[in-house]
């Protein structure tokens, strides 16, 4: 590992965003002019755009004490990659823009935008423009993400049907449960410097939560089977609170089966060491990045084709509400217990 320590000051603006991009090959035939000029320009050949915009802030979604800045880079465009999926989009362009305290050595962003062309590369994203200031709040973390995607195709999270199936991609919850650990470690190293962290078999959950993937391989399924789902939005801030918006956004009440619920073992046997139910984890964890989304009845032959998509319920009515059915039979209202970012 290099102890060597560039001023970032020793660049000036310029030429530090020269040096972070000197490396960039542009990837997507959408992008006909990138990094260099006054503004990027794409041409999305007769498509639909899709735009979002996420900002992280250190201290509020991230803790660089356990989050190495390469992870934190492969992150940052994710969750950004994500909402575009849950679009039934396809991701085409990226622009970053941080904001750094002069804590941060060149060689330290080298390593956070590591991360960054290592998403990019993944999942065939040009990163076209941004901007870099100084910040004496921490790190400060501004992506947007533009995609493409067919006249029409396009889900919204408000045209679910009753009777529609719903679904989620992968397995809930491990995210939340990484988090657990990776705070209790913390915990203990603040009271005791010298204690080593102790993370023996969980690297399945703290992988879940330091480097998600967004799920690209879902959307590409959907294209190659002709299933275009009713509504569909990705989970950020856990299976509960994402299924309400579907419901009051839609206008529509639904059942979920708390047994149909996807959960991984490794997560279950991490959530007993801290004597917490799986199943809250799924319901309220959030950070999980699997997407969320309903499709009519008559499609439900062409799912059991993907292992990675699980049928949790169904949508009904508004007047019967939105309900889980659970393991033993009991029936309970949904309640929103997902993440709060302003509390």
């Amino acid at each position: 590992m290099s102890t060597e320590r560039t001023e970032i000051s020793s660049l000036g603006e310029f030429g530090l965003i020269d040096h972070l991009t000197r490396n960039i090959e542009l990837q997507q035939a959408s992008s006909v002019l990138g990094v260099g000029d006054d503004a990027a320009v794409i041409d999305h050949f007769g498509k639909q755009t899709v735009v979002t915009t996420d900002l992280l802030l250190e201290g509020v979604h991230f803790d660089l004490m356990y989050t190495p800045l390469k992870h934190l880079g492969y992150k940052s465009v994710v969750v950004n990659l994500s909402d575009i999926y849950a679009m039934n989009a396809v991701p085409t362009q990226i622009v970053i823009s941080i904001g750094i305290s002069n804590r941060f050595s060149l060689e330290a962003l080298d390593e956070f935008y590591e991360g960054v062309y290592a998403a990019c590369e993944k999942y065939g994203v040009d990163l076209v423009g941004g901007d870099t200031t100084s910040s004496q709040k921490g790190f400060v973390i501004s992506i947007t993400a533009l995609g493409e995607v067919a006249p029409d195709k396009f889900v919204k999270r408000s045209t679910a049907q009753k009777g529609n199936l719903l679904c989620v991609s992968g397995d809930l919850g491990a995210a939340y449960v990484g988090l657990l650990f990776l705070e209790r470690e913390k915990k203990i190293f603040m009271e005791s410097p010298g204690v080593q962290p102790d993370l023996e078999g969980e690297s399945f959950v703290i992988g879940k939560l330091l480097k998600p993937e967004a799920r690209k391989d879902i959307v590409e399924f959907f294209a190659a089977n002709d299933i275009l789902p009713t509504a569909m939005m990705d989970i950020s801030d856990g299976l509960s609170s994402e299924i309400l918006h579907i419901c009051k956004d839609s206008n529509l009440g639904c059942v979920l089966y708390e047994e149909k619920i996807p959960v991984a073992d490794q997560m279950k046997n991490a959530a007993y060491k801290f004597e917490i139910d799986p199943t809250a984890c799924a319901l309220s964890g959030g950070e999980d990045y699997e997407l969320l989304f309903t499709i009519p009845q008559a499609d439900y032959e062409k799912l059991v084709l993907n292992e990675q998509i699980s049928v949790v319920g169904y949508m009904t009515e508004p007047e019967l509400g939105a309900h889980i059915i659970t393991k033993g039979g009991g029936k309970h209202a949904i309640t929103a217990q997902g993440w709060n970012h302003l509390t």
